[in-house]
């Protein structure tokens, strides 16, 4: 388990096991790669960041990463993996999170991306993500970093 402080100055547990904490998830991370570069998405507030959620009640998990993929992209999930999760602890509130990893099929153009401005593709990551105002908050604690490595470790991506 890796335990840390995010940019906010919540507490951050993050684990990379199917039994996650012994939570229901409510919310969802899906990092993207298509045709070798990664998808995100421009929020139109928080900037640039991989899609993500709100778990709709009675929604699956896996239902809940394609549609929020579809929603803020446009694209379409070949394969989708389950990752790991984490929990966010923020003066009372407690948020649990499931990470996804997926790889798109298709990316097509729609009218409208629901609260995003559409998608974005990047090859790499910048060095000056940390402090770039044009990435959300979201990207810039260590969830991304740690999650970079496992996908790594099981051969989903190479870095």
């Amino acid at each position: 388990m890796y335990r840390f402080v995010d940019k906010n100055g919540c507490q951050v547990k993050l684990v990379f096991d199917e039994a996650g904490f012994g939570k229901e998830a409510k919310h969802i991370w899906v990092v993207c790669r298509y045709k070798d570069k990664w998808l995100l998405t421009s929020h139109r507030t928080r900037g640039l960041e991989f899609p993500g959620g709100k778990v709709e009640h009675g929604e699956a998990l896996s239902d809940a990463a394609n549609r929020e993929v579809w929603e803020e992209t446009g694209a379409k999930i070949k394969s989708l993996h389950y990752i790991g999760m984490y929990e966010v602890t923020c003066r009372q509130n407690v948020m649990y999170k499931a990470i996804y990893f997926a790889e798109i099929s298709v990316l097509i153009q729609r009218n409208s991306y629901h609260e995003t401005n559409g998608p974005v593709l990047l090859e790499d990551f910048p060095d000056s993500l940390k402090t770039d105002p044009s990435f959300s908050f979201i990207m810039k604690d260590k969830v991304l970093n740690y999650t970079l490595e496992q996908l790594a470790r099981k051969q989903l991506v190479k870095l």
